[in-house]
């Protein structure tokens, strides 16, 4: 009887009386309010300990320092990357494994890792695939029936391919070499488009040094962050440029413009000892980069979202918007308003109150960069790609820009009262998908359309005619070259320099006249 009691935990066996109340509260209230549903929401405590630091890690230097080169590797266990690769194609589920990272020299143990992005995975491939409609993004699915090494058994209906053969360990085959930046160049150009319309080259499980990556400090370590960061993304190398000059460029114009952006850097980057070309890392838009805004609370727009009004319980708007920080002091009331009343509000109402609820000067920037830029993916796109700031003292929102991907892309002649598409302007690609109450209200609004245009005009000057841009591509270009060799970031620079050029100069007879 000892030895049982002793299996017991000893903070169980001191606490049991108190267990056992809970137990008893428990069941009143089931007897009490039934199976009914219960809706949480936010109350006025803040909880303070979900954001909590108790660890930031310093490094060497600063991750986002352009001006030095910089190395990141990852080492996982095969089974894991196996396992969330199944998951991933099974569900579409992008699960966390567990992972050592080094930075510049800093090991971190135990990181979490997981596949990052929406279009840009339906270009993922795994060796043996077969189509399997209906299965997994993309209508695509992992090797057919593959049985991890565990011993357990297969996902029902699969069948493993044949001679399909898992390596030993955590490494590739012995006679397996690393693709050099040139090689992985020619298969991207090769390899089969996906996503919209054909966005995202091929990318491939078997090279997962070339995947896009979601880099967590404290999903298996709580409150550990690495110089004011929780998250860090890995950007791939897609259809637009392998070298992501083109996503590096915007997000260093957003900040010349004066508007909240990402930090980024070009870095060496390996997975299990195999190297790629320099990959782009970039700041992820997490509970540190909400502190470094202020004191407010931080939205992330998901790509099924809509902007349109359910009604007031939030349970609704699961698939709409993620509260990024102070989770439990404020909940998603404020947004739900501010939906509300732009669906709402009457055309004068709109335009007397819209400045009481926005930053209308920043959103007018917001809009004339997205068209600046050729980013058909906005907060209008199809993929939803924007996040709300809301300052509570104030009571306004702020629109920030987020994943541009596949900015610098499609007719540098468009111009500033154009819909931007996909491959050139609306009416061609992509350029019916989306939509955006918002914004559509913003531009229909005619003060509002003046303040467009007036944001639009000085950014042309300031950032276009002035030469800043074409500054920003040169220092990125030294940037990319100095973390790894190859003739990618040749090209993609010998493009933006005549898109920018041809930029300007459509930009400059709407302007100058």
């Amino acid at each position: 009887m000892t030895r049982l009691r002793r299996r017991i935990p000893v903070r169980l066996r001191q606490n049991w009386k108190l267990l056992l109340a809970c137990a008893l509260v428990a069941g009143l209230c089931w007897g009490v309010l039934g199976s009914g549903t219960i809706r949480p929401y936010a109350v006025a405590v803040s909880d303070v300990s979900s954001g909590t630091v108790t660890q930031d890690i310093t490094g060497t230097k600063d991750l986002f320092d352009t001006s030095t080169r910089h190395e990141i590797s990852l080492t996982f266990r095969t089974e894991s990357y196996e396992d969330m690769l199944t998951e991933y194609f099974r569900s579409g589920e992008k699960k966390y494994v567990e992972a050592d990272l080094t930075i510049d020299g800093t090991t971190i143990k135990s990181v979490g890792i997981r596949l990052k992005g929406n279009s840009t995975l339906r270009g993922l491939t795994w060796k043996g695939q077969r189509a399997m409609s209906g299965r997994g993004p993309g209508g695509g699915g992992p090797p057919e029936g593959f049985q991890r090494r565990q011993g357990g058994p297969p996902p029902e209906g699969f069948r493993p391919p044949e001679g399909f053969r898992p390596p030993e360990d955590g490494r590739p085959p012995a006679d397996t070499q690393p693709p050099t930046g040139e090689q992985q160049d020619r298969t991207r150009r090769r390899g089969r488009m996906g996503g919209f319309g054909g966005l995202g080259g091929e990318l491939r499980a078997e090279e997962p040094e070339s995947l896009p990556w979601l880099i967590s400090f404290d999903e298996f370590v709580s409150g550990r962050r690495y110089q004011g960061h929780s998250q860090i993304a890995v950007r791939p190398s897609t259809g637009q440029g392998s070298a992501m000059l083109n996503e590096a460029l915007a997000i260093a114009t957003v900040g010349a413009a004066g508007e909240p952006t990402q930090s980024f850097t070009y870095s060496a980057f390996s997975v299990n000892g195999r190297a790629s070309a320099p990959r782009l890392v970039v700041e992820y838009l997490d509970e540190g980069y909400a502190e470094e805004l202020g004191d407010g609370v931080l939205y992330k727009a998901l790509a099924s979202s809509s902007f349109t009004y359910k009604g007031e319980d939030q349970t609704r708007y699961v698939d709409d918007f993620k509260q990024v920080n102070k989770v439990g002091g404020l909940d998603l009331q404020p947004v739900i308003d501010l939906v509300r009343w732009v669906e709402e509000s009457p055309d004068e109402e709109f335009a007397s109150g819209l400045p009481q609820r926005l930053d209308v000067e920043s959103f007018a920037r917001y809009v004339a960069l997205q068209n600046l830029m050729l980013n058909f993916d906005d907060m209008s796109g199809p993929g939803r790609n924007y996040y709300l700031w809301y300052e509570p003292s104030a009571r306004t929102f702020r629109v920030i820009t987020w994943d541009l991907n596949l900015a610098y892309n499609g007719d540098p002649s468009a111009g500033p009262h154009d819909s931007i598409g996909f491959g050139g302007r609306a009416g061609g690609g992509m350029g019916g998908m989306g939509g955006h109450r918002l914004k559509e209200r913003f531009l229909e609004t005619p003060a509002f359309k003046r303040l467009y245009e007036e944001q639009y005009a000085d950014l042309y000057e300031r950032l276009l005619a002035g030469g800043i841009l074409a500054g920003l591509l040169d220092d990125i270009v030294k940037s990319y070259e100095m973390n790894g060799t190859g003739t990618a970031a040749r090209a993609d620079a010998e493009r933006l320099r005549t898109l920018l050029t041809e930029r300007t100069k459509a930009l400059g007879e709407v302007f100058t006249g």
